[in-house]
């Protein structure tokens, strides 16, 4: 089976304005990214798909592989559909634009979700939560799941509810104790090509315009999401804080 990752990078952002061409130690935040993608195996071709002609320019002194998108995609998913859609490929992997440090173990394992069950439509990645600052911060999504390790729901407040010592976990606590199991999701998603079609076509849900949160059109409609769990914690670079965390975590690694 063929499988493609696709990077949507996006120029505009309300809180890091031209935040993928941001230079991080001599590349730009998209270059780390899809350099990072290139070293996964397995995957077949990486794109980039981007409405900006500043995007494109600065992306061909290192890659062919840009898809110029319309500019009127209200998601990263929609843009990749419009950019697959002529692509010959079975499974896509969504990597965000501003993941630079992506890990390429964990874009095949989401790959290998999907080629090793046929069932599957969609996949995606969580880490277990660990500090309870990251619990009530409503920018750190949260995911619960079943027992086969499939979504149950997302959201931007803190799932489940732990009735019996919710008031000593968020008020006594600065980690989360061993026993309890919260999980926030990682926006890495894998799909197969006919199902991210048919997703893009879903007219947005109920819960996804209440929570802001386009993977709960998935579920709204009816499909699984498997999640894959990882050790692997996101260093997105969404504010002007991301990004001087990103420098200093490059220069702790030399």
């Amino acid at each position: 089976m063929k499988t493609v990752v696709v990077i949507p990078a996006r120029l505009n952002s309300s809180r890091l304005p031209n935040k993928v061409l941001l230079d991080l130690k001599g590349k730009t935040v998209v270059q780390r990214v899809y350099e990072q993608c290139l070293k996964a195996k397995t995957i077949d071709a990486v794109y980039i798909a981007t409405d900006s002609q500043k995007v494109l320019q600065s992306c061909q002194a290192f890659t062919d592989n840009i898809i110029l998108t319309q500019d009127t995609h209200e998601s990263g998913t929609d843009r990749i559909a419009e950019a697959i859609a002529a692509i010959d490929c079975d499974i896509v992997i969504n990597v965000q634009g501003d993941e630079p440090f992506i890990e390429p173990e964990l874009i095949e394992q989401l790959a290998h979700s999907l080629i090793n069950d046929s069932s599957l439509v969609m996949s995606s990645a969580m880490h277990r939560i660990e500090q309870v600052s990251d619990l009530k911060n409503h920018n750190v999504v949260k995911v619960t799941v079943n027992n086969n390790r499939e979504a149950l729901y997302f959201s931007r407040s803190i799932i489940p509810h732990h009735r019996d010592e919710w008031e000593s976990l968020l008020n006594h606590h600065t980690t989360v104790p061993e026993s309890l199991n919260f999980y926030r999701h990682l926006g890495i998603y894998g799909y197969t090509k006919p199902f991210l079609l048919r997703f893009s076509n879903m007219p947005p849900s109920y819960l996804e315009r209440l929570e802001k949160l386009e993977q709960l059109r998935v579920l709204e409609n009816g499909f699984k999401i498997k999640m894959i769990a990882t050790d692997y914690h996101s260093i997105g670079i969404d504010t002007q804080s991301d990004y001087e965390h990103a420098l200093g975590f490059m220069e702790s690694r030399k």
